[in-house]
């Protein structure tokens, strides 16, 4: 399978360079593997995450994205390595899809309601934060795709998180409407200081929201900022020469960065990166 190709446009970005911490990240994998049966589905995986900072890990379908997520989230057991955590860590996961039955009345306000510990007033503040106050009353089975994600979204931000586990955030999102969720994305990682786990099958879709990519087919094939990795030969291989010939380049201008205490660091002249 290859990444949908379009034209990129030139996209200005917000905080998108910043030293890592790499001492004491939230969360680290070491050597993680998982074997189900006889079949080895992810295999020896090193990855940290930082505060603040938004990964995105691509491949193609089978490449086990999502049983590394769902091992992270100990949903899975690791066949062998380890999971790491800071302690007290407060995880927010967007599934890729959600099934309800249909004949089941249940609107979006009594949706969120049923995460544990939300308010009213909890409900109400994320549903703007992602846009979506407006389907509050609506029938869950009644909103569209983008609503839905959204919603999907804002159910992840009930827990208040440090870290964002998004899986296939955009399923089912027309081509505008990605853009503006991805963007949405970013500014919640800079409104709340979270570290960010998107998963993708697209680099594309995710090339100007980013900050570190890992490209995987059950181990890490090529990891780095997504210029780097749409040039390196391991994702030519794993996508094909063609997954590149429609992607333009961006050019991220930071006009600020975080120190390691997540706090905002202005520079005198703004930098950019293409």
């Amino acid at each position: 399978m290859r990444p949908l190709k379009f034209l990129a446009c030139v996209s200005v970005a917000r905080a998108k360079s910043r030293p890592m911490n790499t001492i004491d990240p939230i969360l680290r994998l070491e050597k993680l593997c998982v074997t189900i049966g006889r079949k080895s589905i992810i295999e020896n995986i090193n990855l940290n995450l930082e505060r603040g900072e938004i990964v995105s890990l691509i491949g193609p379908n089978g490449a086990g994205k999502t049983t590394l997520v769902r091992t992270i989230l100990g949903l899975l057991k690791p066949s062998s390595g380890r999971i790491k955590k800071r302690s007290g860590l407060r995880i927010g996961y967007m599934p890729q899809r959600l099934h309800l039955e249909k004949t089941i009345p249940l609107t979006v306000q009594r949706f969120l309601k049923m995460t544990k510990h939300s308010s009213n007033d909890d409900i109400t503040n994320v549903l703007q934060k992602v846009g979506a106050e407006h389907t509050s009353q609506r029938p869950m089975q009644g909103v569209s795709g983008g609503e839905l994600q959204r919603i999907l979204l804002a159910r992840a931000l009930l827990r208040k998180p440090q870290l964002l586990v998004l899986d296939e955030p955009a399923q089912g999102v027309d081509i505008s409407g990605q853009a503006e969720l991805y963007r949405l994305i970013s500014d919640l990682r800079d409104e709340l200081n979270c570290a960010v786990l998107m998963v993708s099958h697209d680099l594309h879709l995710v090339m100007s929201s980013t900050d570190r990519v890992i490209c995987m087919n059950r181990h890490i094939c090529c990891s780095g900022h997504p210029e780097h990795v749409s040039n390196d030969p391991a994702y030519h291989e794993l996508f094909g020469l063609e997954a590149t010939e429609g992607l333009a380049l961006y050019a991220h201008h930071h006009d600020h960065h975080h120190d390691q205490d997540g706090n905002v660091v202005h520079l005198k002249e703004p930098c950019s990166h293409g």
